[in-house]
């Protein structure tokens, strides 16, 4: 099953274990019941902001968004079974290097933004996420709050998200990172 066609089950999923028809999920989150229902179905892919206000109206991180904990915990997590998702508006793509779990509270993930491209959410998905990113390629622009910080390759910069938030690749290559979120 493709990673479009299992967050789509997995939404519906989290969806209906609440009892929310998807009016109220839209009224949640200000996305149109429409749209909600063509992600549903798998008919279109959710961009990134579209993802971080469901993950907010579910009061989940975005890697429990993207996969239940699971109960098995595998402690090597292959290249190969590192689930892939890319951002249809920006191209933004992230890798889950190491997937939420049960008895862990964080997860990794690798981001890469193409040149120029801006990944941006109204809000965190649950209060005091935890974040620790280390730059390794390009240029990075994170916009937290009223704060701005421009990373070089090798820069790490660790937060507490508790505001808007943007992530900006301001160099003419892509930037590429790693991040490890870490829930409260």
């Amino acid at each position: 099953m493709s990673l479009d066609k299992e967050l789509a089950r997995r939404l519906t999923e989290l969806r209906r274990s609440r009892n929310w028809p998807l009016e109220e999920l839209a009224e949640r989150t200000g996305i149109s019941r429409a749209t909600l229902s063509r992600i549903e179905r798998g008919d279109t892919s959710p961009t990134a902001s579209v993802l971080g206000k469901l993950a907010a109206a579910f009061g989940l991180s975005m890697a429990e968004l993207f996969g239940p904990a699971s109960s098995t915990v595998e402690r090597l997590v292959t290249r190969d079974a590192q689930a892939i998702w890319t951002d249809p508006e920006t191209g933004y793509t992230r890798r889950t290097l190491t997937p939420a779990a049960s008895g862990y509270r964080g997860a990794m993930i690798e981001g890469y933004i193409p040149p120029g491209a801006t990944v941006a959410y109204a809000a965190p998905p649950v209060p005091d996420l935890e974040h620790q990113l280390v730059l390794l390629e390009g240029s990075l622009r994170l916009v937290i709050g009223l704060d701005t910080y421009d990373l070089d390759p090798g820069d790490a910069l660790r937060f507490r998200l508790n505001s808007p938030n943007s992530y900006h690749a301001s160099g003419k290559v892509p930037a590429r990172y790693f991040l490890t979120v870490i829930t409260p």
